[in-house]
């Protein structure tokens, strides 16, 4: 049976309201001015919005709710074309915002998130046959490993992404959820969070020694892979740095991208680091950049 999609994308919509040029991270009791404001779908919606511009087709199964943020997502995801169709509607406020305060060599959030009953993923992979189930975030437990089960019964592979989570790779539930996944790619910070390593390079040889492949986005040093006892690093893009907001989003889009075209591993970092980069040029959604884009990149 053919699959419908080639990626089914779980993560959840954020409304991000991003500061820049502030002088300073903001602190208690003080008032801090930016120089620059935007206010863009964030979180899972950055992916999926990168997927499609690299004309890959993807199943968003987005639980939204009847607030203004929700709509502000659904209108957007109308506007730039998304396919909306698994998007799960619930009759209730669901809001997720973030503030964000970005500076050119990391970012912070200060977050809220109505959390609705959720649908369990795992019917719509069985139903859809995607190519590739990518976890916008740390997952483990029992819904964890239905949705793996599910994913193997249709030969789809899972990548997993981190954000900044408490969990260590101590916990056994953890660490049987990356022996799970196909790919596993934490920043370096949340690398170095999670095995409690004291550099980056010992992070990714204990993450290697898990999960079949783990990658570790570095910021503007590129990113690094290990797959077994191959290890392969790229840099970034020399770009003038506007807001890294979504950057990781955007890295895990292009990876799957030239993963599924059969590139190399070199190759498919080298267009993770090309989405990640160009990503940061504006505080919009304009420069995520399309299929052409990254073939252009990747050839010069």
């Amino acid at each position: 049976m053919q699959s419908t999609y080639d990626v089914l994308l779980v993560g959840d919509y954020y409304c991000d309201l991003i500061f820049t040029g502030l002088p300073m991270p903001p602190e208690v009791g003080t008032e801090c001015f930016g120089t620059g404001f935007a206010c863009v779908p964030g979180a899972a919606y950055r992916a999926a919005l990168a997927l499609h511009r690299l004309e890959l087709s993807v199943a968003w199964p987005c639980d939204v709710g009847t607030d203004f943020f929700s709509k502000f997502v659904i209108d957007a995801a109308q506007r730039d074309g998304l396919d909306t169709r698994l998007f799960q509607h619930h009759d209730m406020p669901l809001q997720r915002v973030s503030v964000a305060f970005s500076f050119e060599h990391d970012r912070g959030f200060i977050s809220y998130a109505d959390q609705p009953d959720r649908a369990i993923p795992a019917r719509l992979i069985a139903e859809h046959r995607p190519r590739m189930v990518l976890l916008s975030s740390l997952q483990y437990g029992p819904v964890h490993d239905e949705l793996v089960a599910a994913a193997r019964s249709v030969g789809a592979l899972v990548y997993m992404d981190c954000q900044a989570r408490a969990e260590t790779l101590d916990m056994p539930e953890v660490r049987a959820a990356l022996q799970q996944v196909d790919m596993f790619a934490p920043n370096a910070a949340e690398a170095i969070a999670l095995t409690g390593a004291t550099t980056i390079d010992d992070a990714l040889d204990q993450l290697a020694a898990v999960t079949p492949l783990a990658i570790v986005k570095r910021g503007a040093q590129g990113a690094t892979a290990q797959a077994g006892h191959e290890r392969v690093s790229v840099g970034a893009l020399p770009v003038r740095v506007v807001d890294t907001t979504g950057a990781g989003d955007c890295f895990n889009a292009g990876f799957v991208y030239g993963f599924l075209h059969d590139y190399t591993l070199e190759d498919c970092l080298r267009c993770g680091a090309i989405c990640g980069s160009l990503s940061t040029t504006a505080h919009d959604h304009s420069v995520v950049p399309t299929a052409s884009h990254v073939e252009q990149w990747r050839a010069s």
